[in-house]
């Protein structure tokens, strides 16, 4: 998978998309199925964004420590790398409460879900709202075929196995 930055000509709205290589973006373009989820343009371009270049295991600098936020800093959530700043805990809680309002309006389909928003997309089922699990060729596959889905941000306990 590569991810790159795009960004739509019609409102400048960045996003990102994750592809298989440059030509299946290349390929889903030319099909207009790449349009910003913003303003649902289908002007979309590759935006300009830095290489990420990574070291080997062998070459990562030492871990610091995290400097002492005094006493009067809220506490901060540990993370592998430091602690989570208090603005980025408020974000994701709010990420969450969307996500959560969101699925209120789905349906859980399980495992079934690649099987029936491929029928949806090829109008074999009536069109609702789904949430469930896919596999990632699955997911590749839908969206080969052009089948518009999206990952869940927050991870969700599926309804049955909460315990």
């Amino acid at each position: 998978m590569i991810v790159f930055d795009l960004e739509c000509r019609a409102g400048g709205h960045r996003f990102e998309g994750w592809f298989a290589s440059s030509d299946d973006f290349a390929s889903q373009q030319a099909r207009g199925l790449v349009t910003c989820p913003t303003c649902g343009a289908p002007e979309v371009d590759k935006a300009l964004s830095a290489p990420r270049l990574t070291r080997k295991g062998n070459q990562l600098p030492a871990p610091v420590a995290p400097p002492n936020p005094g006493p009067n800093h809220e506490a901060a959530q540990p993370m592998a790398a430091g602690p989570i700043p208090p603005e980025a805990v408020a974000m994701l809680k709010a990420v969450a409460a969307v996500q959560t309002e969101m699925l209120k309006s789905s349906t859980w389909v399980g495992e079934s879900f690649a099987e029936d928003a491929r029928a949806m997309h090829y109008g074999e089922k009536d069109h609702a709202m789904i949430h469930g699990r896919a596999s990632a060729s699955e997911v590749q596959g839908l969206i080969e075929e052009g089948v518009p889905v999206a990952p869940v941000i927050v991870p969700l306990v599926p309804p049955g196995e909460v315990n």
